[in-house]
């Protein structure tokens, strides 16, 4: 299978090394240096600046998108367009409206658009999913998860930083993944509530967002994001009423990545515990893009998908026209 990436800075350059067996033919960035760099992963691949070309190939199978936020939608659309699949980074565009028709749009096309939520492929989460799925905590009760990171110099000038660009702060970077996270296991939130704010960074974004998400049965997901988490921190906690199950660290600067399940025993007390540690190199990536080679393939509907984008996006609009931020274009 021929795959293109657009954009080809850090994240791109990630891509283009788990791509599971496809064949990288052409990159695009608008720094062709970049371009060049990842085109040099794969022999005979081509380089560019222009993603229309890239487009405009007959043999063009899939593409990535990794490119900034403002860029999402209007390239997954011609992609779609062009009966072209698609892997689009989180958060897919930078607000919902962005999104308006793209579901329907790549229906009539016979497109498969995924989502870039590549937290769901980390080996912890793809554990605790066979364990919820196996009825091992019982009825689900609540999530309590924290991310954050501590930035870095210059992060106030970055593209991130500027709304036009990115949609937003911290809430719309890493705050969606809480969320499609939050919604994987939970369900459907139906109440709203949060803050977000700039307590740090001299930037006209949010540094620090706090939800509290409702289920129809009052489920609850309790959440922060973070950019003045000074120790880069991932801390995710699931309850059930018959156990919990939490997740300690990505790897990297974030702690070596950990699954712990507490089983609540019928005299309470100390829980019985397990623990599982992936200590190896994340694998997210390679897990996810196989996903969408198959999701190709076996003409099915991608597990982390537009819906999926625009629930996540619906639930930061509201968080952030109730704390006073007005982003959209």
């Amino acid at each position: 299978m021929n795959i293109g990436i657009i954009g080809c800075g850090v994240v791109g350059q990630g891509r283009a090394q788990h791509l599971a067996g496809a064949r990288l033919v052409h990159c695009a960035d608008v720094d062709l240096s970049r371009a060049r760099y990842v085109a040099s992963f794969s022999p005979g691949c081509l380089a560019g600046k222009d993603w229309r070309e890239l487009l405009a190939r007959a043999d063009i199978d899939a593409i990535i998108v990794a490119t900034p936020q403002d860029l999402h939608a209007e390239i997954a659309r011609a992609a779609i367009s062009a009966g072209v699949h698609v892997l689009v980074e989180k958060p897919a565009a930078r607000h919902v409206d962005e999104l308006v028709g793209l579901p329907e749009l790549a229906a009539e096309h016979d497109v498969r658009v995924r989502v870039g939520f590549n937290l769901r492929y980390h080996r912890a989460f793809q554990q605790a999913r066979r364990l919820v799925d196996s009825g091992i905590l019982g009825p689900l009760l609540f999530v309590r998860a924290r991310y954050g990171h501590g930035g870095r110099p210059g992060l106030a000038g970055e593209w991130r930083a500027q709304p036009q660009r990115s949609g937003g702060g911290e809430l719309i970077d890493q705050g969606v993944h809480l969320i499609d996270l939050a919604r994987w296991f939970l369900g459907e939130f139906v109440e709203v509530d949060g803050f977000a704010h700039t307590y740090f960074w001299n930037m006209p974004v949010d540094d620090n967002a706090f939800m509290v998400l409702k289920t129809a049965t009052k489920q609850v997901a309790f959440l922060h994001v973070s950019c003045t988490e000074w120790k880069n921190t991932f801390s995710w906690e699931l309850y059930g009423r018959d156990g919990k199950l939490q997740v300690d660290g990505l790897g990297g600067s974030y702690g070596v990545e950990r699954l712990s399940f507490y089983k609540n025993l019928p005299e309470m007390g100390p829980p019985e515990t397990t623990i599982w540690e992936y200590p190896m190199a994340d694998n997210s990536r390679e897990t996810e893009m196989a996903e969408f080679l198959e999701d190709i393939r076996a003409a099915r509907a991608p597990a982390a998908g537009l819906p999926d984008a625009i629930a996540a996006l619906a639930t930061v609009a509201k968080i952030y026209a109730d704390s006073g931020y007005d982003y959209r274009a």
